[in-house]
C-alpha cells in the first residue's frame, strides 16, 4: 500500500452546517488556511482571502455558534496554533477531517415587527448590564449619547476608541460594538426607524474600514458579521424577545454566560442600540 492511499483512507470524512455568513469563503475555489487558535470545542481558520467573513469557526455542537461557524457532529482532530488547513469547494480540510457542507443556516434571523412601547420596556429591563468590561468608559458613553442622537460624527469618533479595546480574542469595545450594529440594524428594521438603520449603516462602515489593523482577525471577522446584522443565536434570541415584549429575562441569562464578559459587552451594545433605536424612533 502507498504512503498516499495511507492517507486518504486515514482520513475522517464528516458532513456539517455552516453560517450562510461563510458561504462566499466556502463556496469560492480551494485555498490555504491556517489555525489561529485551537480549542476541545472549536478551532478557528484564517483564510487567504479578500472575502469577509476571513476566519472560520469549525466547531462542535457544545460551542458558543457564532455568525462565522461551520458545525459538525463529531470531535475536532488535534491541531495547533499554525498548522496549515484548506477551505473551499464547500469543504475544510483539517488535520486527518475533510467536512462537507450540506446545509446552512441564518445568522441574521430578523426578529419580527415591532414598536416603540415594546422597546422602551425592553430599556428598562436591559439597563446598564453588570459585569461589561468597559463599565463607566468615557468612549462608550460618548457612543450612547451619539447615536441616540444620531450624530454620526461622535458615534464614529467614539467607535475608533473602542476598536480592539481590552483584552482576549473578542476585546470589550468590540463586543460593544457587535451588539450595537446588529441592533441598529435588527430593531431599528423592525420598528420602521429608518434613521436607526442609516446610523448602522454608516457606522459599520467605519468600524470595518481599519478593523482587520486594530483588533484580532477574530474579532475583526465578527465586526464585518455584525455590521451586516449577523450574530450568534443568544444575540438574537434576545433581539426577538425585545420584539415580541416577551421572554427577555431568560435570554439575557444566557447571553450572559458567553465568555468571561463577552456576553455583557453584547448586552451593553444591545442596550445601547435599543435606547438609540427608541430615541431616533421618537424624534421622527
Amino acid at each position: 500500500m502507498t504512503v498516499s492511499t495511507q492517507v486518504r483512507r486515514s482520513r475522517v470524512h464528516v458532513t456539517g452546517a455552516a453560517s450562510a455568513a461563510v458561504r462566499p469563503v466556502l463556496e469560492s475555489s480551494r485555498r490555504p488556511a491556517r489555525v489561529l487558535a485551537a480549542f476541545p470545542t472549536g478551532v478557528y481558520l484564517e483564510v487567504r482571502t479578500d472575502l469577509e467573513p476571513s476566519v472560520i469557526a469549525v466547531i462542535t455542537g457544545e460551542a458558543t455558534r457564532l455568525p462565522n461557524s461551520v458545525l459538525l457532529a463529531t470531535r475536532l482532530p488535534h491541531v495547533t496554533v499554525g498548522d496549515e488547513a484548506t477551505v473551499g469547494d464547500r469543504s475544510v480540510e483539517l488535520g486527518r477531517l475533510t467536512l462537507s457542507v450540506r446545509r446552512w443556516w441564518d445568522p441574521a434571523p430578523p426578529p419580527g415587527r415591532t414598536d416603540l412601547a415594546r422597546l422602551a420596556r425592553a430599556a428598562t429591563v436591559l439597563g446598564d448590564p453588570p459585569g461589561a468590561g468597559l463599565a463607566g468608559n468615557d468612549a462608550v458613553d460618548l457612543l450612547a449619547s451619539s447615536c441616540a442622537k444620531g450624530w454620526l460624527l461622535g458615534a464614529v469618533t467614539a467607535a475608533e476608541q473602542l476598536v480592539g479595546l481590552g483584552p482576549g480574542l473578542t476585546p470589550s469595545g468590540d463586543d460593544v460594538l457587535a451588539g450595537l450594529l446588529v441592533t441598529l440594524r435588527q430593531l431599528g428594521a423592525a420598528a420602521g426607524v429608518e434613521r436607526a438603520v442609516w446610523l448602522a449603516g454608516w457606522l459599520a462602515a467605519a468600524v470595518t474600514f481599519d478593523a482587520g489593523t486594530r483588533t484580532t482577525p477574530i474579532s475583526a471577522t465578527l465586526l464585518h458579521c455584525a455590521a451586516r446584522g449577523e450574530a450568534s443565536p443568544e444575540v438574537s434570541a434576545v433581539l426577538r424577545a425585545v420584539a415580541a415584549g416577551q421572554g427577555l429575562e431568560p435570554a439575557l441569562r444566557r447571553l450572559h454566560r458567553l465568555g468571561h464578559t463577552s456576553g455583557a459587552d453584547l448586552a451593553q451594545g444591545i442596550a445601547i442600540g435599543v435606547s438609540a433605536v427608541l430615541s431616533l424612533g421618537g424624534s421622527r
